[in-house]
């Protein structure tokens, strides 16, 4: 008897989920809204003079945990915007295929070159779709960003984020045989 109830159960629960409507969405036809931390992929920006922000540093090479950043600077040159030497890059790819997107890259840029991305990423046919050079990353540019610089980042992680600004300390008055300031008494 307990099978037939457990029966109705399921049948009951089945009916259930007929009638209601779906919650699918058929991308890439329709788009869902998405919340404002998502991220997709990556970017290489222009500084506020237009000039290329990355200094070629290699922090984001160094700290990327699967290794699927490439940089090779091109040396010190005087930049045509600004007439400041500065290092430039000569090539940066970025390897899709083995991204964990850990956003490490990004915090550790001291220019904010590199940012992630908000708008959803078309799917690649294949590898080579997966793989942004720096063409493309300076293409992707003008696609809306994600929330997080690099700066922005560091800054939530200070531990002293929050925390009311120390009250400055009263001066001490001065020792015997210190001379005393003018208009101090």
């Amino acid at each position: 008897m307990g099978y037939l109830i457990d029966s109705a159960r399921a049948m009951a629960v089945t009916i259930r989920n007929v009638f209601r409507p779906p919650t699918t969405v058929q991308y890439p036809a329709e788009d869902r809204v998405r919340p404002e931390r998502y991220r997709t992929s990556f970017a290489l920006v222009h500084d506020e003079d237009g000039d290329e922000a990355c200094i070629a540093c290699l922090a984001c090479e160094r700290i990327c945990p699967s290794r699927i950043i490439t940089v090779k600077p091109a040396g010190k040159r005087e930049s045509p915007v600004t007439g400041k030497k500065r290092n430039y890059l000569e090539d940066l790819t970025l390897d899709l295929n083995a991204c964990i997107f850990c956003e490490l890259c990004i915090q550790v840029c001291p220019a904010d070159a590199i940012v992630m991305l908000r708008e959803l990423a078309k799917p690649a046919l294949s590898r080579e779709g997966l793989f942004l050079s720096m063409e493309r990353l300076y293409a992707n540019e003008s696609i809306a960003r994600s929330w997080g610089t690099g700066s922005r980042l560091m800054e939530m992680q200070n531990p002293k984020r929050g925390l009311p600004a120390p009250e400055p300390k009263p001066k001490a008055p001065p020792q015997s045989g210190e001379p005393i300031a003018e208009g101090s008494s």
